[in-house]
C-alpha cells in the first residue's frame, strides 16, 4: 500500500508520495531537476589510468565522462603526505579539485567525499566546510553517511580532563562521507546494476559500520578500507562506468572499481604511493 507525508511521518516508505513535503516553502525552491546536461564516454587513454600530477587540473579527462568521484582528501594534519597549509589554503585546494570534478562529471553524476573532523582547540568541522564548498560550486547535496570505525572503547585517548567536568574531550570514533550530485538527482544514463538486495538495504542506511584499514599493511598513513569505495561504487554506478579518485593515494578506490567491474581514473602526486597503487592493481588483475 502506498504511503504519503503525514503529521507524524509514515512507518513504511514503499511507493511513498512525498509531494506534500516538497510542496512546502522550505523545500519547494530546490525542485527536482532532471539530468539534461552532457553525458559522454571517456576515451580508452583515460580509462584505468593513474596520472602523477595534481588533480587541480584534470585536462586528460573530457567533460561529462565520469559517473562517480570517490575520495578522501589529505587532512593537512602532519601526515607524511601533507603540506602545512592554512585552513583557507586547504579549502582553496579542495575547491579547485572539486570544480574540476564538477566539469568532468556527467549530468547526474555523484561525488562522495570522506572526511574526518579535526582538532579540539578549535574544533574544525570539515564535513560542513566540504558541504558548503560543494553547494557553492553547484552540486546538489544528497546526504551524509556516518562511517563508524570503532566502538566507544576505541578511538582517540585524548580525554581532556580525566573523570572531571573541567575540560572533558569528545573522542571521535567516526568519519563522514558527504554525498552530492551534478545538475540532477537522477543519473542521465542507464546500465547494469550489480548490487544485491541486502547490499542495497545496508548501503542506503546513513550509518555504516566497518573497521578501518591497517596503515602498516597498506603502506599509507591514512587509508580507508576497500569496502568503503566498493559500497559507494555499487550504490551509485552501473557496470562499466568510470570512477574518479582525485586523491588516489595507494589505489584503494581503483581496486574497488576493478573488483566491481568498473573502470577507474586517478591522480596522485606521490610517486611511492603511485607505485604501491600499481602493485595493488596488478594483484587484482588489472
Amino acid at each position: 500500500m502506498a504511503t504519503s507525508t503525514a503529521s507524524f511521518g509514515a512507518g513504511k516508505r514503499e511507493s511513498h508520495d512525498s509531494s506534500a513535503y516538497y510542496a512546502r516553502r522550505m523545500t519547494s525552491a530546490a525542485g527536482l531537476p532532471e539530468a539534461t546536461g552532457l553525458v559522454a564516454d571517456a576515451p580508452q587513454t583515460v580509462r584505468n589510468h593513474l596520472f602523477r600530477h595534481t588533480s587541480e587540473d584534470m585536462a586528460e579527462i573530457p567533460n561529462g565522462t565520469v559517473a562517480l568521484m570517490v575520495t578522501s582528501p589529505p587532512y593537512n594534519v602532519g601526515k607524511d603526505y601533507d603540506e602545512d597549509l592554512s585552513l583557507d589554503e586547504y579549502l582553496g585546494l579542495l575547491e579547485r579539485v572539486f570544480r574540476e570534478t564538477y566539469r568532468v562529471l556527467e549530468a547526474g553524476g555523484r561525488v562522495a567525499v570522506n572526511v574526518a573532523n579535526l582538532g579540539r582547540r578549535p574544533y574544525l568541522p570539515l564535513n560542513h566546510y566540504v558541504a558548503d564548498l560543494l553547494t557553492d560550486i553547484g552540486f546538489l547535496l544528497r546526504g551524509e553517511i556516518i562511517w563508524q570505525k570503532a566502538r566507544a572503547a576505541g578511538g582517540s585517548c585524548a580525554w581532556g580532563s580525566w573523570q572531571s567536568a573541567k575540560n572533558p574531550t569528545l573522542r571521535d570514533v567516526h568519519e563522514y562521507i558527504v554525498v552530492g550530485s551534478k545538475e540532477s538527482f537522477r543519473r542521465g544514463r542507464s546500465g547494469t546494476d550489480t548490487i544485491s538486495r541486502d547490499e542495497f538495504l545496508a548501503a542506503t542506511m546513513s550509518l555504516w559500520e566497518m573497521p578501518p584499514e591497517s596503515a602498516r599493511r597498506v603502506g599509507h598513513p591514512a587509508p580507508f578500507p576497500v569496502e568503503l569505495p566498493r559500497r559507494l561504487i555499487e550504490l551509485y554506478t552501473f557496470e562499466g562506468d568510470l570512477v574518479l579518485d582525485p586523491f588516489m593515494g595507494v589505489g584503494t578506490t581503483a581496486v574497488a572499481a576493478v573488483e566491481t567491474g568498473r573502470d577507474y581514473v586517478g591522480y596522485e602526486i606521490n610517486a611511492e604511493y603511485l607505485d604501491l597503487a600499481e602493485r595493488r592493481l596488478a594483484e587484482v588483475g588489472r
